[in-house]
């Protein structure tokens, strides 16, 4: 089977302090759910201790082994989209695992390419947290 087309990435800075809260909280994910206010920024938990479930879709993995999951309400909306997780200064309020550290993950988004709609409309659907085979 053919790799997936990539939907989303980390900049550099977002990708350092992913190692650093690895090494301090030990393996990671990202959830993206949407609503408001915090729930519209990309949230780091340790693994496991966010449940993910038939409504969330696992969009990619990013530097090296870390889930990224949005759930499927968000990636209705997002589906068309780039994504990119970015840290900036700034606290969120959340319990993302950056907040201590004086800033807070953030998504920047580029709409796909016509190429890069047509590569992914044609590849199976995500897998979700519901797929009996796990992410």
């Amino acid at each position: 089977m053919a790799p997936r087309s990539r939907r989303v990435e980390l900049t550099p800075a977002a990708e350092e302090l992913v190692r650093r809260l690895t090494g301090t909280h030990g393996p990671v994910m990202f959830h993206q759910s949407g609503g408001c206010c915090d729930g519209s920024a990309p949230m780091c938990y340790p693994r496991g201790e966010f449940r993910v479930g038939g409504q969330d879709v696992l969009l990619g993995v990013v530097a090296g082994d870390v889930p990224f999951w949005m759930s499927a309400d968000q990636y209705a909306y997002w589906r068309h989209t780039f994504l990119t997780v970015d840290v900036v200064p700034g606290r969120g309020g959340g319990f993302s695992l950056e907040a201590p550290e004086g800033v807070r993950f953030l998504l920047r988004s580029r709409l796909l390419t016509d190429e890069e709609t047509l590569r992914i409309e044609a590849e199976p659907a995500l897998p979700t947290g519901a797929d009996p085979d796990g992410p």
